[in-house]
């Protein structure tokens, strides 16, 4: 087996050279039992038992320097390269204190996020509570493994709000992914962070179709249970409307008629019934069974919208729920839940 060249990236190998590395996968399974121990909490209080520091690139950096200028000083003798040595090795060990209280009592709270659809992009809105007397500075959250940090200072006894994204790829109940925190303050020599795994989940709906046909044409409906329904029981009401000719008194609004007449007005109003629908709209699953199953979803997805936008009574048939016709948001939102948990 050829070895790859120096320089090319694991992603890039032909084969798939990652999956055959021994210590990625180490590395990956470590990290996935490392995180499976995390609590699953949309609030999180940071402590020394989940504030986690180390130096950075830089202060590494200065390190050395400061190994340097001590095996020098002690080569040569030299009184004043003692009091500069161990005057930076006391500012480092004071901005690590400093850095690690930066996050040490912090509390965030992952507000309860929206529903969403298949490849938009998800907000996350984070609240961060300073409890003490002090601000802080510097302060990034980010999701895991991502490059889009959000930085903030959280002023003494306030809160900071973060908002922050995430693409979700799949329909259906994502849990949010893990967030991390961060702060480099004061003197950048250390990062201290922190792993967050939060209990909210999203709902992802289908990804609509972009050019999906026009609605199914609707099925005739039999007006006469709805035209017998209504002469025993009653219609229902939407609203008023001027009375005309032809009008059945019971329908007549006689208090605003009294008021009319008092007056001196001879206009009256009667009550606007609902016109039942003439046609029945259903959006089915099996009429799609030509398309992959992916795309089925979304053009009913799709449908779900155009319907709603014009005002139509339609139901929705799914090979193992049926949601029976209606109409307005909640409808609508019924309908796309189906489709996303489907």
């Amino acid at each position: 087996m050829s070895t790859p060249a120096m320089g090319t990236p694991q992603a890039a190998l032909p084969g798939g050279w990652a999956r055959f590395n021994p210590a990625s996968q180490a590395r990956a399974r470590f990290r996935r039992w490392w995180q499976g121990r995390l609590p699953l909490s949309d609030l999180m209080t940071l402590s020394q038992r989940n504030v986690y520091i180390l130096p950075t690139r830089p202060g590494w950096m200065l390190a050395a320097t400061l190994l340097v200028l001590l095996l020098a000083s002690i080569n040569y003798q030299l009184n004043l390269g003692y009091l500069l040595t161990f005057l930076l090795a006391g500012c480092v060990v004071a901005g690590m204190h400093v850095g690690h209280a930066t996050l040490s009592g912090l509390s965030m709270r992952l507000q309860p996020p929206a529903p969403t659809f298949c490849g938009q992009v998800q907000p996350l809105e984070v609240v961060l509570d300073n409890p003490r007397k002090t601000p802080r500075h510097g302060i990034g959250l980010a999701v895991l493994d991502s490059a889009d940090w959000v930085w903030t200072d959280v002023p003494a006894q306030g809160q900071s709000v973060l908002h922050l994204a995430f693409c979700p790829s799949q329909r259906g109940l994502h849990r949010v992914p893990v967030l991390s925190a961060e702060t480099r303050f004061p003197l950048g020599t250390f990062r201290v962070w922190t792993i967050w795994r939060p209990a909210a989940q999203v709902l992802v709906y289908p990804r609509p179709e972009a050019a999906a046909p026009p609605l199914p044409p609707g099925q005739a409906r039999d007006q006469a249970p709805a035209l017998a329904a209504g002469l025993t029981r009653g219609q229902e009401y939407d609203g008023v409307r001027a009375y005309r000719r032809g009008d059945p008194m019971r329908q007549v609004v006689w208090k605003k008629a009294a008021t009319a007449l008092a007056t001196g007005s001879a206009a009256l109003v009667s009550r606007d019934s609902a016109p039942a629908p003439l046609h029945e709209l259903w959006l089915d699953h099996a009429s799609l069974s030509a398309l992959p199953p992916e795309a089925r979803w979304s053009r009913l997805c799709a449908w779900v919208l155009a319907a709603d936008t014009l005002g139509l009574h339609f139901g929705l048939r799914l090979p193992q729920r049926e949601i029976p016709l209606g109409t307005g948001p909640a409808h609508r939102q019924q309908c796309l839940e189906a489709l996303a948990l489907c």
